[in-house]
Formats: structure tokens, C-alpha cells, sequence
């Protein structure tokens, strides 16, 4: 069974290939992972926001997390679950993502 750190790390680099649709930057770096945890058996809790609860991406960008990790080999299952709370703001991006957009 694969180390809990390693597989962690290997999470956060496959989220790191998804990208919000309306910004050059992917969502972890967006800010908008907030936790990612490994439970027994490799099964993987991730809990994300999303820029605005009307943001067009709400209903592909979970489901792109979760199939996108579960593709990593040694992961037994997937939860993704999006929260409102605290509500995201541009202060949790980055500091990479911030000055690609210009915000620095």
C-alpha cells in the first residue's frame, strides 16, 4: 500500500492538470482545494469551492477531480465535495496565480 504522504502528493499533482475555464491557472493553485485527505484503504476526501456559486464550471469541475484522481494508480475511491464555506476569494490563490493573472 502506497504512503499516505506520497499518494497526497500525487493527488495535488493530478488536480494541478485541471483548470478553471475561465482563468489560465489550475484550481489548486486557484486556491480552490481546501483540503485534500487520505483515509484508510487509500480513499481519497477532497474538499473544494468554486470562484462564485453561479460559476459556470460547478457542475464539471468536481466531477472532473473526482475522475481525474481516480486515475491514479493505488486510489481505492473518491469523495469530492464542493463547500460554500469560507466562501473563496482572490486572497487564496497563490502567489504564482496571482501574478499570472496580473493581480500582484
Amino acid at each position: 500500500m502506497m504512503d499516505a504522504d506520497v499518494l497526497r502528493d500525487k493527488v495535488i499533482e493530478m488536480i494541478k492538470t485541471i483548470f478553471d475555464p475561465e482563468l489560465p491557472v489550475n484550481i489548486y493553485e486557484l486556491g480552490l482545494i481546501y483540503r485534500v485527505d487520505i483515509m484508510p484503504i487509500n480513499n481519497v476526501q477532497i474538499l473544494m469551492t468554486l470562484t462564485a456559486p453561479g460559476c459556470p464550471a460547478a457542475q464539471t469541475l468536481p466531477v472532473e477531480v473526482d475522475q481525474k484522481v481516480r486515475q491514479i494508480e493505488g486510489v481505492n475511491d473518491v469523495y469530492v465535495t464542493v463547500t460554500w464555506d469560507p466562501p473563496w476569494d482572490k486572497t487564496m490563490m497563490s502567489e504564482a496565480a496571482q501574478l499570472e493573472l496580473g493581480w500582484l
